[in-house]
């Protein structure tokens, strides 16, 4: 259940809402009245359907369209469903300026969804060393060290265990970085998706095994060229971590660790291996590549903070947003995502006077631990300049910072766990852009 914060937060409504709406509906939207008929009888629906039909006729928009004149595809023409062709634009973002893409990301397209489950085909990727093509028949998982009885479990194996089903949204740690990147909110902040996972919860495994006293870490290595490497903390493996086979319903992609990967709600994505292969169990973490070379935070002493595991708290307006145009002042509706990987968000407000005072924004349910939230604000904008930005509020209290507030205590030469407000500029002719390109 969502703390009395969270429900406050569900209830809220900007106080003349639904005025707005009623005046946005009523200015902006024609009804028409009537039954219309295909063919020859729509004319003559449309002559006695009043003079706001007959204009309507007059414009073309009640022809009967071509595609109501035959046919359509047969069934069976699409054996795996796939968008619709005019939906062809609406693809995970690739940044053009990387020097190789064996080790890249692309981008979840945030500003053209909807709900808190992004498609398989539009969640985000990011890989060290590309993709691998494994044969799941031949695949193993082998968990040694210190456990009492070394085990190779075959993909048939890991789903004979009881199963489980989670929503958890994944990040990756460098989303975004502390260099402006890109005009859109996929480009800003695309690193970053949610999904419903199924798989076998990580504590049933390593009990399968055992577990030595000694025990304080699990080191998880993925089966992909980078041979990807990641030290976990035994508390964090026994708790929600999961052995997931599965995605939104169906077999992982390849891109997204078919067919085994590690999943850690909450923590930086490149921690949940993917193509998992290894658990090794240890007293210590191994520092490795990933551990030491990247996936740090360089401190303003020159300091690093190794081993930051958890993604905090963040949202981000998708609408209006960069690379947009909003249809002249009046009504609209602010819309976005907020999520923390600390739990539940209880909180988000919107400012649209960049910065100067806070309102708080409806949360749209299910408002779930560690997942993406939906986030709606009613806005009635008087057509002039301005910058608007949300920040969210998780159940531990923990407020989105500025970005100037979070360079002020970690400085400049991180790349990681840049969780700031992300601000947007419209203009007076509804141009959207980030506010700091």
């Amino acid at each position: 259940m969502a703390n009395e914060s969270t429900e406050e937060a569900l209830a809220v409504t900007d106080a003349d809402t639904q005025h707005r709406r009623r005046r946005f509906l009523r200015n902006g939207v024609t009804a028409v009245t009537g039954v219309l008929a295909g063919g020859a009888g729509v004319s003559a629906a449309v002559a006695q359907s009043g003079s706001t039909a007959k204009e309507a006729a007059a414009d073309n928009t009640l022809t009967v369209p071509p595609w109501t004149k035959q046919p359509g595809a047969v069934v069976g023409s699409r054996p795996y469903g796939t968008p619709s062709q005019f939906e062809n634009n609406v693809i995970r973002h690739l940044r053009k300026t990387d020097k190789q893409y064996s080790s890249s990301s692309t981008r979840s397209p945030l500003q053209e969804l909807d709900g808190i489950i992004t498609p398989n085909g539009l969640f985000y990727e990011r890989h060290h060393n590309g993709i691998p093509d494994i044969n799941p028949v031949e695949h193993r998982l082998v968990v040694h060290g210190l456990v009492d009885n070394a085990l190779s479990f075959t993909l048939n194996d890991i789903r004979r265990f009881p199963s489980h089903t989670q929503i958890y949204f994944l990040e990756c740690s460098g989303n975004p970085g502390y260099t402006v990147y890109g005009k859109t909110a996929a480009e800003a902040n695309g690193l970053v998706s949610c999904a419903e996972w199924t798989g076998v919860p990580l504590k049933t495994i390593l009990n399968e095994a055992g577990l030595n006293p000694e025990a304080k870490w699990v080191i998880a290595e993925g089966a992909d060229g980078a041979g990807m490497t990641r030290s976990i903390p035994l508390e964090k493996c026994l708790d929600d971590a999961m052995l997931v086979y599965s995605q939104n319903g169906e077999r992982l992609r390849p891109e997204q660790g078919y067919p085994l990967r590690l999943l850690l709600p909450g923590y930086e994505g490149n921690m949940s291996i993917k193509w998992l292969r290894r658990l090794q169990v240890a007293d210590q973490p191994v520092h490795s590549r990933e551990e030491t070379s990247k996936y740090t935070d360089i401190l303003p002493d020159g300091k690093a903070r190794e081993f930051t595991f958890v993604m905090e708290v963040k949202s981000i307006i998708t609408s209006p947003s960069g690379g947009q145009q909003i249809g002249g002042k009046g009504f609209h509706e602010i819309r976005g995502i907020a999520w923390s990987g600390k739990g539940r968000i209880t909180k988000v407000e919107i400012s649209v006077d960049e910065g100067k005072t806070w309102q708080p924004a409806r949360l749209q349910m299910p408002v779930l631990s560690k997942a993406l939230t939906r986030f709606l604000f009613a806005w009635e904008w008087n057509g002039e300049p301005v910058v608007i930005q949300s920040r969210a509020i998780d159940e531990t209290g923990y407020i989105q910072p500025t970005l100037e507030s979070l360079i002020e205590v970690r400085g400049v030469n991180g790349t990681y766990h840049n969780n700031a407000i992300t601000p947007w500029r419209i203009a007076s002719d509804g141009k959207v852009t980030h506010a700091r390109a």
